[in-house]
């Protein structure tokens, strides 16, 4: 009867150790993170710190008691409510990561990107920029063009992947946006793809209304077609290095900078953000109009005022320029 009750106790041990699973506060469960070079006490105290210290002790033991090695475990692992310790120390000991979404949606400038690329993966921003640096001139893009090698989205990596591989894999998702029949209408247009990312790059910092997009672009194209400078705000902004201006002053438009089409013909050596593909769509499917001048609307709606000959397109600015007097916006 004893050694039953003893038995009874042992297994009921066992099970308490091994099988009971982890009830965190977050519904979604805990992430815990191996970096590389990790001691044997930096995963304890990372398990211990964001499981808690019952349940971190005891995956970290059994990970022991499997042969776990920092080197073989090293990523990001999510511990949903309901996991068990042996299964949680299972999953590191044989480096079963958990993938992270990465996205940079709404990002600006390069810098930016690669920030926040780096900032949800293991590796820093000096590790993207340099993997960057590595493999896009393989791919043919000059420098100004980097931001054209990628598309804002929403991305799945492990954690630990090297950037040289993040940098691959995200080409090979714009070179699936790339099919044959944007292929195509590029051509129709007379643009590259570089080309397409850095007027929709224009066309996205002009107009935050997604409806107007398409307008906005078969005007710039109807510019290029033309000959006409496109003489776009947002690329003396970025010639200038600030997006925060409210008007565009003298000296701002003589600014010397291939970025600055005021004074350079044809679009700029690259793009000026990282533009969407929705917006890379709105160009190459632009409908056709006569449109050559827009302005801000005085109302303040975000849109814009179109016009075909520039005495219209002066009054519709001065009616704007009138209304950022009477708002003392300078």
């Amino acid at each position: 009867m004893i050694a039953v009750l003893s038995l009874l106790v042992f297994v009921g041990a066992i099970f308490a150790f091994a099988f009971i699973p982890y009830s965190g506060s977050d519904g979604d469960g805990e992430w815990i993170y191996v970096p590389k070079d990790a001691t044997t006490y930096q995963v304890k105290d990372s398990l211990k710190t964001h499981l808690g210290s019952s349940m971190g002790t005891r995956v970290y033991i059994m990970w022991k008691l499997m042969g776990g090695n920092p080197a073989r475990s090293e990523g990001a692992y999510l511990v949903p409510n309901g996991q068990t310790a042996l299964g949680t120390a299972r999953r590191m000991t044989t480096g079963r990561q958990t993938p992270v979404s990465v996205t940079f949606n709404g990002t600006r400038t390069f810098t930016q990107l690669v920030d926040r690329i780096a900032g949800q993966l293991e590796c820093s921003p000096e590790e993207f920029m340099e993997a960057c640096l590595e493999v896009l001139p393989d791919h043919g893009f000059r420098r100004e063009a980097f931001p054209a090698a990628f598309i804002p989205d929403t991305y799945e990596f492990y954690w630990s992947a090297s950037p040289e591989n993040v940098v691959k894999r995200l080409l090979d998702y714009r070179d699936k946006f790339w099919n044959e029949d944007r292929v195509n209408k590029a051509k129709a247009l007379g643009l590259s793809k570089v080309d397409v990312a850095t007027l929709a790059s224009i066309v996205e910092e002009e107009t935050a209304k997604a409806d107007e997009r398409p307008k906005v672009a078969r005007l710039y194209l109807n510019r290029l077609d033309r000959g006409i400078k496109l003489q776009a705000d947002p690329t003396v902004k970025f010639a200038v290095g600030d997006f925060a201006l409210k008007r565009i002053r003298g000296n701002h438009l003589s600014v010397e900078s291939p970025y600055n089409t005021y004074r350079v013909a044809g679009l700029p050596p690259g793009p000026i953000r990282i533009p969407a593909a929705t917006t890379m769509d709105a160009v190459l499917n632009a409908p056709k109009h006569p449109y050559i001048y827009m302005c801000a609307r005085e109302d303040f709606s975000g849109y814009h005022n179109f016009a075909t000959d520039y005495a219209t397109h002066q009054a519709n600015a001065r009616r704007y320029q009138a209304e950022l007097n009477r708002r003392n916006i300078h």
